[in-house]
């Protein structure tokens, strides 16, 4: 794959992982939209929709969406959808250390299992 290639995949990657964190900070703030009984707390909705976290994580899906398209413009979508789970490996990293996220042993065997399949997928899939 060429540069320009990667530049796509990995920058739409980030930005959607980016979106994931954004969104996460913002939920933090406004609290849950929805009870377990299903009823919706418009009180949190409207916080939501005044924390700037929310705002950032939309921007950030739609510059992603652009960036993917122009990916999926150049390579197989058997191979660049794959791809899309570095993003797990980003998130777990990620909301360990701003989340306090447990990062157990399980979540990395995963993450192992993750960047093998990357490799095997971008050097042998196509």
């Amino acid at each position: 794959m060429s540069p320009m290639t990667w530049i796509l995949l990995l920058g739409g990657v980030a930005l959607n992982a980016a979106a994931q964190l954004f969104l996460k900070a913002a939920t933090r703030a406004s609290g849950m939209l929805f009870a377990d009984t299903g009823s919706v707390s418009w009180v949190a909705a409207a916080q939501l929709l005044r924390a700037v976290p929310l705002w950032a994580g939309l921007c950030c899906y739609g510059v992603s969406v652009v960036l993917w398209v122009g990916a999926l413009s150049r390579v197989p979508v058997s191979v660049a959808y794959p791809l899309l789970s570095i993003g797990y490996i980003i998130n777990a990293f990620a909301a360990a250390a701003l989340f306090g996220e447990a990062l157990t042993a399980t979540k990395l065997a995963g993450i192992a299992l993750i960047v093998a399949g990357v490799v095997v997928l971008t050097r042998l899939g196509h």
